[in-house]
């Protein structure tokens, strides 16, 4: 029963968390080990939080999960994890990491609060709703590099990282929902209700919008944001970006995949490179050569 509850919290996911980092990194506090340490509790008080809504989420859609040819192996679907010990565990888990967030800082903990709302408001209702249902995924991850901002005093952290944020992560979602009607073909309703407002031909137009748009974002973000080194070297960071997201469009059309980020950026080695290298570069940049 334990190992079932490990599984059901999803530690695979807890990749997407990093986005809270950011704040650390762009604002070149990295190595000052005060707001490390910060960064880094916040981290584990978010994985926590998450870990809250994937077992709510895995409650609220029991009953269509055991339908779905993969979903049906989670714990709580498959009945290895009894409905009543996840339950408790929700609610005592949220507590705990509500508590300890604002123990850490009033304005953490009011994101933290905020966060687990939205994913409530989205397993029970948002997520029926076409394209809002990807709009709440970009506003968790959007509420996650908040979350990192609010731990630390910001002094050049940009805007524009906000809005790469946001485009990247519709990126993902879209990529996401195109990947479960492709997998699911003619029975994709019975699985996930919101796929109705979905065909592959509307998912790609606005996949392509939106990648071309975070493209756009993040260049003008390398040469005009103020906190950036003067020296324009970020700009070398925008062929790495481009290739990621390029890699991950051959994934989701060619490939078929893209029904499970995490699963993508944890085995794709492509990609876990460009995501190695973009990283290493900007810190380098940031850090060594401003």
């Amino acid at each position: 029963m334990l190992i079932a509850l490990i599984k059901s919290l999803r530690p695979r996911q807890w990749a997407k968390n990093i986005f809270i980092f950011a704040a650390l990194i762009f604002d070149r506090q990295l190595f000052n080990a005060g707001p490390l340490v910060k960064t880094i509790a916040g981290f584990f008080l978010l994985c926590l939080a998450s870990s809250t809504v994937y077992l709510i989420n895995d409650l609220a859609d029991i009953e269509r999960d055991r339908l779905h040819p993969i979903k049906c192996k989670r714990p709580i679907a498959s009945g290895k994890l009894p409905i009543r010990v996840a339950q408790v565990a929700a609610v005592s888990f949220s507590i705990l990491a509500l508590l300890l967030s604002f123990c850490l800082g009033r304005a953490f903990g009011i994101i933290i609060l905020v966060y687990i709302v939205q994913n409530l408001l989205y397993s029970f209702w948002l997520k029926h709703i076409p394209i809002i249902d990807v709009f709440m995924i970009a506003a968790g991850f959007l509420l996650r590099v908040a979350a990192g901002v609010s731990l630390i005093t910001v002094e050049r952290f940009s805007p524009w990282l906000y809005s790469c944020t946001t485009l990247l992560a519709l990126f993902i979602g879209f990529g996401k929902r195109r990947a479960e009607i492709k997998l699911l073909a003619n029975n994709a309703n019975q699985h996930r209700r919101v796929l109705d407002g979905y065909s592959v031909q509307f998912l790609d137009h606005l996949i392509v919008i939106v990648s071309a748009t975070a493209i756009m974002a993040y260049s003008l973000y390398t040469f005009s944001a103020e906190n950036l080194p003067a020296n324009h070297l970020m700009m070398l960071t925008i062929p790495i970006v481009i290739y990621g997201i390029f890699r991950y469009l051959y994934l989701i059309n060619i490939e078929d995949a893209g029904g499970a980020p995490e699963e993508i950026v944890l085995t794709d080695w492509p990609l876990l490179a460009t995501i190695f290298c973009f990283g290493l570069t900007s810190v380098a940049i940031l850090y060594f050569f401003s």
